[in-house]
């Protein structure tokens, strides 16, 4: 009864995807258990190329279920659109599954994300205006529609008559946008519930019996550990949790159900949006890393702020996630620098410091202390083995992995799924054995696990050059 979670231990686009891709043919079930349209995966498989946004990876995979758990927030037009193209490339989508207690991201949401970063005019938390931290806001207000709302029109409406008033008075009042009509709402909104009628359902049952018959279920977050609402850079950070424990809230298990989390980090750091970064680099190996390593964001095409490694808050980040094993991506984009810089403590006010500040005020001040390591020239494209990659590249995972404490199990030098070097087994832990849910008829059942595709996967960015 494996469950495996796969998250991200620095500000998101690490690469997950790629480590999706790996478990992909031992996996019946890939689950996508918090954020919302405003992260992405691009998946590669052979010459094509998949941006997706809400839809799990594992979508690309006959054999797989891919579902949408209860902790992520939906917008269903996204959601509609993305399996439309999905379709239009001969992708099925007949078995994706969403949660009916995933919260729904509305119209207004969009309209008030967008208006409220116009307010902070050059203090921006830097949103992707797509309406993700007013629905999660909405959801703790406990005034939020869920998918399974959508499925009941009178309901519907009676919500909406008492939650858009309100709505339309901020948008007007406050930011001086348009107000939303209730029957245009109504109207769309059950449109959407029809539409998307066959994909709904209890997600956590279907989760549970899919563990109780003993297939693989794989659980991956959106963005990365240090964009967590309470364990990141706040107020620099998601409105939900991408640590491994959102998986259990989000996705419908018990922590003891899990017997792995997989870390994935790059080999340098990168940051979308505000917020500080003590690494970041704004010089010419700023922009190798940028474009040698394509640093895009697949959801708003943003470059990426660049930096160093940055391995003070990777203590942290192995720590809150119980992180098994590492996988470790783009070690190949550092390759042709004289050297490579591992920041190991910052200089705070004056003292070396080890631990990672929660305050963003002490981290903006935070100056790297820096270990320095020689640099290759090497084009690691080809490497399949340790031994076969040039000393100095070894000497530095090998201190990736001592300053987290975990093996790095798993280290890529490029997009392709081949171009992987397995270093290490990956440790596991037996998961604890639960009774099975009773089956329920109204829910699809997970396919089988059995042979699918190989599509390579660069994670939530773009594909690192070859």
């Amino acid at each position: 009864m494996p469950a495996t979670i796969i998250v991200g231990l620095q500000w998101g686009d690490e690469g997950k995807g790629k480590a999706t891709d790996l478990l992909a043919e031992s996996v019946a079930m890939v689950v996508r258990y918090q954020g919302g349209d405003n992260a992405g995966h691009t998946i590669v498989l052979g010459d094509a190329v998949f941006k997706l946004h809400l839809v799990p990876s594992g979508v690309l995979y006959p054999h797989i279920t891919p579902v949408i758990g209860n902790g992520v927030v939906v917008n269903p037009q996204t959601l509609l659109d993305e399996m439309a193209m999905l379709q239009s490339r001969g992708v099925a989508t007949g078995n994706v599954r969403v949660s009916e207690a995933a919260h729904v991201i509305m119209p207004y949401h969009v309209a008030l994300d967008g208006a409220m970063e116009a307010r902070l005019a050059g203090d921006e938390i830097g949103t992707t205006h797509r309406g993700i931290g007013p629905a999660y806001a909405d959801r703790a207000w406990r005034v939020g529609l869920r998918m399974a709302d959508l499925l009941e029109p009178r309901a519907l409406r009676a919500r909406l008559e008492r939650v858009l008033p309100e709505k339309n008075a901020v948008l007007a009042q406050t930011h001086g946008g348009e107000p939303f009509d209730l029957d245009e709402l109504v109207a769309r909104t059950t449109d959407w519930g029809e539409r998307l009628r066959p994909h709904i359902a209890d997600t956590t049952a279907l989760v549970q019996r899919a563990l109780s018959k003993g297939l693989h279920v794989l659980f991956e977050g959106a963005q990365g550990t240090l964009l967590d609402l309470d364990h990141g850079t706040y107020p620099y950070v998601t409105s939900s949790n991408p640590v491994a424990g959102g998986a259990c809230t989000g996705g419908g298990i018990g922590p003891l159900q899990v017997d792995e989390v997989i870390g994935v980090m790059k080999a340098y750091a990168t940051r979308v949006g505000s917020g500080p970064f003590p690494t970041e680099l704004a010089d010419e190996t700023g922009r190798h890393l940028l474009e040698k390593g394509r640093e895009f964001g697949t959801t708003t095409g943003r470059r990426r702020r660049c930096g160093w490694f940055d391995a003070v808050p990777l203590r942290r980040a192995v720590a809150v996630n119980s992180v098994t094993s590492i996988m470790l991506n783009k070690l190949d984009i550092l390759s042709g620098l004289p050297q490579v810089r591992l920041c190991v403590a910052y200089r705070i006010d004056g003292h070396v410091v080890e631990e990672f500040p929660s305050s963003g005020d002490l981290l903006a001040r935070a100056e790297p202390v820096y270990e320095t390591f020689d640099g290759w020239d090497a084009d690691l494209g080809g490497v399949r083995r340790s031994d076969q990659l040039p000393p100095a590249a070894r000497r530095y995972v090998d201190a990736l992995e001592q300053l987290a404490g975990v093996p790095i199990s798993i280290v890529s030098v490029g997009a392709d799924r081949t171009a992987t070097i397995l270093r290490r087994e990956r440790p596991r832990r037996p998961p604890l054995s639960v009774p099975a849910l009773a089956a329920d008829p109204s829910t699809a059942s997970p396919a089988p696990a059995g042979p699918g595709g190989t599509p390579a996967a660069a994670g939530d960015g773009e594909p690192s050059a070859p």
